[in-house]
């Protein structure tokens, strides 16, 4: 049987990253959910109008921002920026339930996706890639090996730690996310 990696040392992994990401590091940024529903798109796939956007819900997570470059492109100097903003897996669970929607239709765990937006610094960073293959203890909890006879019970071990956004630079009037009014 597998000696790390159970439910206790998962706990207090846990814990101990949302001390120091919300304590300590303290960085934070607004994450957006892109709604494919009700965005119309046209023959091509891309949005022919508007799109639409769920939240901001506010998240801590760990940012590590790239060097601005500037490609020379027929219409001349171009403006290119990335980040990659982690995020703690136990975090984004029912985060759903906080951009007021309907969770039987959405879900209740946020579901980083590409298209999504997150807003940081007064800027707007679109998702281009989610990486999510960091296991505590090595371990993928949703591959238990169960039938394993010199090692049982290892579908009590592992985790899945984080989800991990690589994104690029957006200006913010090709984004359009506006603040909607309510009566």
């Amino acid at each position: 049987m597998a000696l790390f990696g159970a439910e206790r040392d998962i706990s207090l992994f846990r814990n101990i990253s949302r001390e120091l990401m919300g304590d300590i590091i303290t960085q934070q940024c607004s994450f957006y959910k892109f709604k494919i529903e009700e965005t119309k798109v046209n023959l091509y796939g891309e949005a022919a109008e508007e799109k639409y956007y769920m939240g901001p819900v506010l998240l801590n997570c760990l940012i590590e921002r790239r060097d601005q470059e500037y490609p020379e492109t027929d219409l001349g100097t171009d403006f290119a920026f990335g980040a990659t903003f982690k995020f703690l897996r136990d975090d984004l669970l029912d985060k759903n339930k906080d951009f007021n929607v309907d969770t039987a239709i959405y879900g209740a765990d946020l579901v980083p996706e590409v298209g999504d937006i997150i807003m940081y610094n007064d800027g707007y960073y679109e998702v281009d890639n989610t990486i999510s293959n960091q296991y505590f203890a090595g371990k993928n909890p949703d591959y238990p090996n169960e039938v394993n006879p010199l090692n049982p019970g290892l579908d009590k071990f592992g985790s899945s730690i984080s989800i991990i956004c690589e994104t690029h630079y957006v200006p913010a009037d090709k984004v359009g996310i506006t603040q909607e009014r309510y009566i």
